[in-house]
């Protein structure tokens, strides 16, 4: 079974892929609830998994309550919109402490940390680094590798990227005074 992700991108989409239509389905909502959206995977085939993971725009931590209650909305919303036939499986989550790093945001906010990253298109001869992130902008997102070089990564081109779970990311993430 292979994952499909969806990266929120600002450009506007020629062909919108299944993660892309499901997000024009969602998001309205979800900011409207209270919710940032941080990715959509849809997982297997026959009765495929739709996997919507959130941020609360307040910061405070997703609860299996918010999770139920997105859970509940969405079902019903994609249910009248219909943007996958045939049945599907919803789960609603959070990112968690080694979340996937899917915006501008998430790669300024988390300056400092340990993160892997995959790209489509080889840079330097690589798909896949691993370094200390250094921050983002509109157009690429940066680590620091291990020998010092900082790498710049197009947000175009990342097909997947995470923190690492560390004791400094667990320190930070249940810090009270953390930002978001």
């Amino acid at each position: 079974m292979r994952a499909a992700f969806f990266v929120l991108d600002e450009r506007e989409p020629q062909n919108p892929t299944l993660e892309e239509r499901i997000a024009a389905v969602v998001e309205p909502s979800l900011a409207h609830m209270g919710y940032e959206l941080v990715r959509i995977a849809v997982l297997g085939r026959h009765k495929p998994t739709v996997q919507i993971m959130v941020d609360r725009a307040d910061g405070a931590p997703v609860s299996i309550d918010d999770c139920t209650r997105l859970g509940h909305h969405f079902n019903a919303v994609m249910n009248v919109e219909d943007p996958i036939p045939g049945a599907w499986t919803l789960e609603i989550s959070s990112p968690g402490i080694d979340r996937p790093l899917t915006r501008v945001k998430d790669w300024k906010r988390f300056v400092g940390h340990l993160a892997r990253a995959e790209v489509t298109t080889p840079l330097d001869g690589r798909r896949r680094f691993s370094g200390i992130v250094v921050g983002a902008d509109d157009t690429a997102a940066r680590l620091r590798l291990d020998d010092g070089m900082v790498i710049a990564l197009p947000f175009g081109n990342i097909r997947r990227a995470k923190l690492v779970l560390t004791d400094a990311l667990i320190e930070a993430t249940l810090s009270p005074s953390r930002t978001h």
